[in-house]
């Protein structure tokens, strides 16, 4: 893409932008902050980069920066500061780094799930270079558990790698968060077993409102992941006239999300096919600015 058509691209991507100032004064609810994977289809034709997300959150009002490890182009040293300079530039903030592709952290080899766990200590670095407080990770199986015994049996193997991970993360000042994310990360009980069987202070949650079978409540399991909040993925994927998504009943949601005392960072993901990303994502930012409002 030429220097000309990407500031086209920029400049269209940022048509629907808010003034950054109504993110700076939003109260003590919570902090909006953006998903790089509600651009993911913009950088992966090449229109974008996440060297460009700063500035794509910064057009539409937002502060925080949600990275997505797969959307990165080779992290050597020159690209993060290039990277911190585009934050510091748009008054952007690094909130956490989504890391995918690693490895299985519940994998039933020691030797497996421990290559999996160091394999997620260079994007700790990063995180901590950036001023992130978080990475989230996956706790994905070698072969997804379904009887009781290999349910209890996965549950030890993430023990295992996830307190190996936080001890690292412990030393950059970072939290190591599960999202639920498919398989049986995506049923809150395992999920909460976890939590308790790790129990350290920079082990937490990043409950997505999206990410649940169909057997499962969604509203149920939010409610569950949420006493271990360090972070909530504010998934969207279709808006009425009204802001709302016809999807998800977010004021539902979001109910559950304030009542359960967290006022950190909500980012949005929007995930939907008939709005763009662009529209999706100012939609989104409209609901919660109305949230935050009332």
């Amino acid at each position: 893409m030429t220097a000309m058509n990407r500031r086209s691209f920029l400049k269209s991507a940022g048509a629907l932008a808010v003034p950054l100032a109504a993110a700076q004064a939003q109260g003590a609810k919570f902090r909006i902050s953006l998903a790089e994977w509600s651009i993911h289809k913009a950088i992966r034709a090449h229109s974008l980069s996440n060297l460009d997300f700063p500035e794509i959150a910064h057009r539409n009002g937002i502060v925080g920066l949600e990275f997505v490890n797969q959307l990165w182009e080779a992290p050597l040293q020159d690209y993060l500061e290039r990277l911190k300079q585009n934050i510091a530039r748009y008054n952007c903030k690094a909130v956490l780094i989504m890391c995918d592709g690693e490895g299985a952290m519940g994998h039933s080899d020691p030797a497996a799930r421990k290559k999996a766990a160091e394999n997620h200590y260079k994007w700790a670095d990063y995180a901590a270079e950036l001023g992130c407080h978080s990475i989230r990770c996956n706790m994905h199986p070698d072969k997804q558990p379904v009887t009781p015994a290999e349910i209890d049996a996965y549950i030890g193997y993430c023990a295992d790698s996830f307190t190996r991970l936080c001890e690292y993360g412990k030393s950059h000042g970072l939290n190591v968060i599960i999202e639920n994310h498919g398989g049986a990360s995506s049923d809150p009980d395992v999920v909460v077993r976890l939590m308790k069987m790790v129990n350290l202070p920079n082990f937490g949650t990043l409950p997505d409102f999206g990410n649940f079978p169909k057997t499962i409540d969604r509203y149920e399991a939010v409610r569950k992941l949420m006493p271990y909040a360090k972070g909530v993925s504010f998934k969207c994927f279709d808006f009425d006239s009204t802001d709302h998504d016809t999807v998800i009943d977010m004021d539902k949601m979001m109910k559950i999300v304030l009542d359960s005392g967290y006022h950190n960072w909500v980012g949005i993901e929007y995930e939907g096919e008939r709005q763009t990303e662009f529209e999706g994502i100012a939609a989104g930012k409209r609901y919660l600015d109305k949230l935050l409002a009332a």
